[in-house]
């Protein structure tokens, strides 16, 4: 098949969804479909299957193929599917890479290597290496807090000048890294926060949007604040922000993805159910955070 055509510069609010299972622990794949459904319907802006709050890390390979493959489905077209096809081993990158072309993924998710602590010109190398291999428009992915390294400004800069890497999502939690980016990129390079706290922030710099796990639980109200902001309608997305800023920490009480997991269960769109070495939301939190969507109106 043909490599699915990159026209559009990426943009606004991309749901990085979750992995429903079952209570066995098999993939949950009436409630992928029914999750996938639901944000596309809510209007986020692309929804990116496999990645860290997809608990990428512990699928099987046939798993992580499966889910992409429910998503490209439902998806069917209507908004780009950004396939998480990272990894530590260059190699087994790129052969993710070429199994999430084949099954109709529009874009990639290219996470810095976890572990190695590769040098910032072995990033170059290993992210190019992928580039070569596999013709899909990729998104770089920079999150220190999991993988031990910082993909510094320039390296991203370097990168961006090549027109296969079309976006970087940025999680390094630095609003200055983030800036000096947005600042020196070249024209259709896309800068998507990897953190639902930087959103508002990183679009008033001139930012495109957010890789959100609120989104998970309120897809239509972070799809409503990018939208917002690029309308440049700043009263209305703080307005949005602020409405939104108890449920971002909700999501994040514990490791994500477990408190979205355990909000999308009492919302009754998910079993509450992680993969070991996760373990669901702790019962002293689960109260304050069924207030929180209470207060959101999303559970009654």
């Amino acid at each position: 098949m043909n490599a699915p055509q990159s026209t559009t510069m990426l943009h606004g609010c991309g749901t990085a969804i979750v992995t429903p299972f079952t209570v066995s622990g098999a993939i949950d794949e009436a409630a992928l479909r029914a999750l996938v459904e639901w944000q596309v319907v809510a209007g986020v802006h692309m929804v990116v299957p496999c990645g860290s709050t997809g608990e990428a890390a512990t699928l099987t390979p046939a798993e992580h193929r499966r889910v992409v493959e429910i998503t490209v489905e439902l998806v069917n077209g209507r908004i780009p599917v950004v396939a998480g096809a990272g990894s530590n081993d260059t190699q087994r990158a790129i052969a993710m890479s070429r199994e999430m072309r084949a099954i109709g993924a529009t874009h990639l998710l290219q996470v810095t290597p976890m572990y190695n602590k590769p040098p910032q010109r072995a990033l170059i190398a290993h992210f190019r290496a992928i580039a070569d291999a596999c013709d899909l428009p990729i998104v770089l992915y920079n999150v220190p807090g999991r993988t031990a390294v910082n993909m510094e400004a320039a390296t991203t800069l370097t990168l961006a000048q090549d027109p296969r890497f079309v976006a970087v999502k940025e999680a390094s939690g630095n609003l200055s890294q983030m800036t000096t980016i947005i600042r020196e990129r070249p024209s259709g390079f896309a800068v998507l926060s990897g953190d639902d706290s930087f959103t508002l922030a990183l679009m008033a710099h001139g930012g495109e949007g957010v890789i959100s796990v609120v989104a998970n639980v309120a897809p239509a109200r972070m799809a409503a604040l990018c939208d917002a902001m690029r309308r440049q309608e700043l009263p209305l997305a703080r307005q949005l922000d602020a409405a939104l800023a108890p449920l971002v920490d909700a999501c994040f009480v514990e490791s994500n993805p477990i408190p979205a997991k355990a909000m999308l269960a009492m919302m009754g769109r998910v079993q509450d159910v992680v993969r070991a070495p996760l373990v669901p939301l702790a019962d002293a939190l689960r109260a304050s955070v069924r207030d929180v969507l209470v207060q959101a109106s999303l559970l009654s």
